[in-house]
């Protein structure tokens, strides 16, 4: 299996407490940090948007990207939620076992 980092943000702190524990509890994810007051600015529906965002590090596997990213999808507020990933290079063996151990379905 391969580790992998997926990106989200969250309008507030409890949407992203709710997403990152849903992951967790349904073994879709092994941790998810929750970074809050990250400052965005994006183009929506033709404006520039500036927001402050709480931004999900979801590990996981790619195995199980599909169904995180279903999951997301179905409990995120946002009509168009970032959901990006990126593959893990390299890390401590053991917490890329760790990642894999907890994210078996």
């Amino acid at each position: 299996m391969e580790a992998i980092i997926v990106f989200c943000t969250c309008p507030d702190e409890t949407s992203a407490e709710r997403i990152a524990t849903a992951l967790v509890e349904e073994h879709l994810a092994a941790c998810v940090n929750r970074i809050p007051g990250v400052a965005s600015t994006y183009r929506w529906q033709g404006k520039i948007c500036h927001d402050s965002e709480c931004l999900l590090l979801i590990k996981t596997t790619r195995e199980r990207f599909d169904v995180l990213r279903d999951r997301i999808l179905a409990l995120h507020p946002y009509e168009l939620p970032e959901v990006i990933a990126v593959d893990i290079a390299l890390g401590l063996d053991r917490y890329i076992d760790w990642i894999e151990s907890q994210t078996q379905p």
